[in-house]
Formats: C-alpha cells, sequence, structure tokens
C-alpha cells in the first residue's frame, strides 16, 4: 500500500511540474546580483536580460535586484538558504568567485548548492592606475613592489574574488608583497579608488576598466589572461610581460537557479537563456560597453565549474 501512495504521490508531484512547465513564466521573474548597482556584473546583467520579455524568449521581464557585500557572500548566502526554487527567482554567478569563497569556506553554499542554466561572459581581470601614475608597464609595477614591500597599495573587489586571485597570482609570480585592499561596494568602488588616487594601483574587471580607459580617467598596464583581448590589442598579457599568470581569475558570468528548482523549469532556461543571450541588441550594447560576451550552454556550464572547482582548489592550496 506504501509503494501504491508514495507512486501515486510521485506521478501527481510529475504532472504539477508539467503543468508548471507549461504555464512558466506567467509573471514577471526577479535576478539577484551579488554585487553594487553600477558594477560590471549589474552593468551587464541588465543588458543580458533586456529582452526576457519578447515573445521568442520568455515573455516576462526578468527584474534586477542588488545584494552587495563581503565580496559577494552576502547575495550568494541569500540565495542559497532563502530563496524559492519555483524558477521566478535567480541569481547572476561569477566564477570563480562563489567557488573559491566555498573552498575557502565561511559560507553557506558550494556549487552543488546552485543549478547552472546559462554563461553569457568571459571578462579577465586587469591591473589599472591613475591616468597620471608613473607607473607604464607591469615592470614599473614590480620594480617598485620590489624596492618598497608592502607599500603599494592596489584595490579589487573583494578577498577570494576572479581580482582577489590575479593579485595573488602577481605577487607570487613577482616575488613581491603588495597591500590588496578589497572594497566593500565590488569593482565599481574598487575603480572609484583607483581614479580618485586613494590606491596607487588596483586589479578590476576588463569591461569596467576600458570604460575607464575611454573616459581618460586609468591606464591598463595588463591582461592576466593567456590572449590579449579584442578590446585592448594594444595591452600586453601579463605572460607577454615575464609574468606566470594564467586564466584563472577570468570572471564567468551566468544564470543560475537555486537547487531543487522544478527540472522542467531548469529544462525550459536552459533551451531559452542561451538564445536570449545571443539576440543582435544584446550583443551590440554588450560589444559597446567594452563587455566581451562567451555564451555557453547548461552542460558546458556544468564543466566549466567542475574544471575550475579542480584548478582553484589546487591554486588555493598553494598560497
Amino acid at each position: 500500500m506504501k509503494k501504491m501512495i508514495a507512486g501515486a504521490a510521485f506521478a501527481l508531484m510529475g504532472l504539477a511540474g508539467a503543468a508548471m512547465a507549461g504555464d512558466y513564466p506567467d509573471r514577471p521573474i526577479m535576478m539577484m546580483v551579488s554585487y553594487g548597482a553600477g558594477g560590471a556584473t549589474d552593468f551587464q546583467a541588465r543588458i543580458v536580460t533586456m529582452t526576457a520579455g519578447n515573445e521568442d524568449a520568455l515573455g516576462m521581464p526578468i527584474a534586477i535586484i542588488n545584494k552587495p557585500g563581503a565580496g559577494g557572500r552576502v547575495g550568494w548566502n541569500w540565495f542559497a538558504t532563502q530563496a524559492d526554487a519555483d524558477g521566478y527567482t535567480l541569481a547572476a554567478y561569477n566564477v570563480p568567485h562563489f567557488i573559491a569563497q566555498s573552498i575557502k569556506g565561511g559560507v553557506s553554499y558550494s556549487a552543488d548548492s546552485f543549478e547552472p542554466i546559462a554563461n553569457w561572459g568571459a571578462d579577465p581581470a586587469v591591473f589599472v592606475v591613475g591616468a597620471d601614475s608613473p607607473f607604464n608597464s607591469m615592470a614599473d609595477v614590480v620594480a617598485y613592489a620590489t624596492e618598497n614591500p608592502g607599500k603599494l597599495t592596489f584595490s579589487g573587489a573583494g578577498l577570494f574574488v576572479g581580482h582577489h586571485i590575479a593579485a595573488l597570482q602577481i605577487e607570487k609570480a613577482a616575488g613581491v608583497k603588495m597591500a590588496y585592499i578589497p572594497t566593500k561596494g565590488g569593482g565599481a568602488a574598487a575603480m572609484k579608488a583607483v581614479i580618485a588616487g586613494e590606491v596607487m594601483g588596483g586589479i578590476n574587471n576588463l569591461s569596467d576598466a576600458f570604460r575607464a580607459q575611454e573616459a581618460g580617467n586609468v591606464k591598463i598596464l595588463g591582461v592576466a589572461d593567456l590572449k590579449r583581448s579584442d578590446f585592448l590589442p594594444d595591452v600586453p598579457t601579463m605572460q607577454e610581460q615575464g609574468l606566470d599568470v594564467d586564466n584563472s581569475s577570468v570572471n564567468f558570468r551566468g544564470v543560475m537557479v537555486p537547487k531543487d528548482t522544478p527540472q522542467e523549469v531548469i529544462d525550459k532556461l536552459a533551451a531559452t537563456v542561451p538564445e536570449m543571450f545571443a539576440n543582435d541588441r544584446v550583443a551590440k550594447k554588450m560589444a559597446a560597453g567594452g563587455s566581451p560576451m562567451h555564451i555557453m550552454t547548461r552542460d558546458e556550464v556544468k564543466e566549466m565549474w567542475a574544471a575550475r572547482e579542480q584548478t582553484l582548489k589546487e591554486l588555493l592550496a598553494g598560497l
């Protein structure tokens, strides 16, 4: 009898899920960004979701809400423990950030707490200085740091985010010690600190730095990636400047849902969202903002998350 009851309950759950997937979405969707308004993740999230209400997309708009703090921990802790797993609460992910933070501990999430939907971008970390800085290359930065241990101040979006990982890699590669200063307001606040001269340099997102350089506020000295960016063809990579820094800090951004979200809803989002990202209007607006796109399907993101987790465990164990 118990088996019959359990079987009937399972069948009803399946019917309910199918009905929900057929109607989904029937009201606006919310997407949480773990960083402040105006930063690269917020800026890009608003662009890549701007066509969600189109009939050839989800047919319902996506509203962005910001829950910044502690390098993304505040937002992702909320998402893992309090967000409804109903498909109406999405979140933007940043990798390596949330995976690195889960490896270091002290948070309520891991990669197993979330289900990826699709990836929209890959934004390398870059080293920036103020427009009037005497530093014009990474060699200048390393030379100063060598002569003045611990005195070269530079900002980033938080601890164990891509910026911090790039900073740790640069210090290790150059054999120097600098003063990394995490800001509470994410990449936007870190960039403001550089422009205002509160710090001597900073690690930031290529997209934020591109816009700041276009405005004449900063110089970009190096890219933490394996190849030069199409947006910055004249800026050499760290490796080209003699620093053994790979692409472990590249900031992959995309959409995820909480664990236990109905599979039918996940399937609907996974089939629709990558096409939404590929919209021509989205691509043009992202390009205008210096934001590199890198669209990946749910299966590709699952592989990327697993590979990054393995790389980060090895990297963070040695730092």
